[in-house]
């Protein structure tokens, strides 16, 4: 009888949270595990230990974020070469292989390289992942799915730093030692994915004029995106103008007078707000207007920011980080569930590759003009950081009152 029941109980189990969704959620974990052991500390190493000026990593940063834009943009033009899950294999390997170069890296330029490698394979992985993500969900739990996968994503990012304070102390701030023991999750993570499911209907290599008009392929192949969509897109991309990468941030908090563990505690911080908040981030984005949602993110970016900008006392910078960790969760989670919201099913993929694609090409504007203005004025970033504030304030208005609603 108990076994009759037994059987029949049906799963405690959300219906969105699928064995893509579960294992796809431990492949990032893994990756950002090692990802983010090194991450807080790169500014460091290559400022103190090889010599790099500030510009030189915003520049470093900024060509690696280019290169993940450029691949993510054409990642649905490379699914018509390319199974999505074969992308999300090479894609994981790919950021494995770039650690080991950084880990051998005697001069900036191989770390630069190793970057590069790092974030192609980003690139290459992170739409198609995304959109397997999204397989037999509705619309209005996607949210719920991203914010379950970036948390899973970002406590990996928790477990990173935390290691990486543990190792400083044991190995006497030893920063290559750090470099080499993040090699060992990142090589683990590409395996899993063979763990995962795609039942794919992959476009074929046919060429334009010889696929009938109003067919299935025809439309995985052509049409613009829907304007609501395009439109959003576009709005975002430019936010991220002001957006520069986090390794500027740690930079400046070195050099406000941060030790080096110091800064990857704060970055353990963080990334424990960051985890925290993406799933709630992604909650509140099914249930209320993601425009509503996003527009609180730029809220702390802006403060988060403009604070950063005017103090160096370092339990405020602390809080601030903490606050920053706030936008860090809207933005990638309530940004990619609204996009896909907006999209059709024929689309998604296109999609993901246009929003992550072009954010990542501002991403690296961001990181040129706040690395050659980083010295102006007081110093330290304080001009890049308050600009970024104000850009923040009028984007949140605009995106509150202007932007479209999802079709959920």
């Amino acid at each position: 009888m108990n076994g009759e029941q037994s059987a029949t109980r049906p799963s405690r189990r959300p219906r969105w949270l699928s064995r893509n969704v579960w294992t796809l959620s431990w492949v990032s974990f893994l990756q950002d595990a090692a990802s983010e052991m090194l991450y807080p500390i790169m500014p460091i190493f290559l400022y103190s230990v090889l010599g790099a000026p500030a510009a030189v990593v915003g520049i470093i940063e900024g060509v690696a974020e280019g290169t993940a834009a450029t691949t993510k943009l054409f990642s649905d033009q490379i699914n018509r070469f390319m199974p999505r899950k074969v992308a999300v294999v090479l894609g994981y390997a790919g950021a494995a292989l770039g650690k080991v170069i950084i880990a051998l890296s005697f001069s900036w330029p191989f770390v630069l390289l190793g970057r590069v490698t790092d974030r192609f394979g980003k690139g290459l992985r992170s739409a198609p992942r995304d959109t397997i993500l999204f397989l037999g969900t509705e619309r209005s739990e996607r949210g719920r799915v991203l914010g379950f996968h970036r948390t899973a994503d970002t406590l990996g990012a928790v477990v990173g730093p935390a290691i990486a304070l543990v190792l400083l102390g044991f190995f006497d701030e030893n920063l290559r030692i750090i470099l080499w023991i993040a090699v060992i999750p990142a090589v683990i993570s590409p395996f899993l994915v063979l763990l995962v499911k795609d039942k794919e209907d992959r476009p074929r290599r046919t060429k334009p004029s010889s696929i009938p008009a109003g067919s299935a392929v025809s439309e995985k192949l052509a049409g613009p995106l829907p304007a609501p969509l395009a439109r959003l897109i576009g709005v975002l991309s430019v936010f991220a103008l002001a957006n520069f990468p986090d390794a500027l941030i740690l930079l400046h908090l070195s050099l406000q007078g941060f030790s080096v563990t110091s800064v990857v505690g704060a970055y353990l911080i963080f990334n424990i707000s960051y985890a925290l908040l993406s799933f709630p981030a992604g909650a509140l984005a099914d249930r209320f207007p993601p425009q509503y949602v996003y527009a609180l993110g730029l809220a702390c970016f802006a403060i988060a920011y403009g604070g950063l900008a005017f103090t160096s006392e370092p339990a405020i910078a602390i809080a601030l980080v903490i606050v920053y960790g706030g936008f860090a969760a809207v933005n990638d989670t309530v940004g990619k569930s609204w996009a896909s919201k907006l999209a059709p099913e024929h689309q998604q993929l296109q999609a993901q590759a246009r929003l992550q694609g072009f954010a990542g090409f501002a991403i690296l504007l961001a990181s040129i003009w706040a690395g050659l203005l980083w010295s102006a004025g007081p110093g330290d970033g304080i001009i890049p950081l308050g600009i970024s504030a104000a850009v923040a304030i009028v984007a949140g208005i605009y995106i509150a009152v202007f932007t479209p609603r999802s079709k959920a």
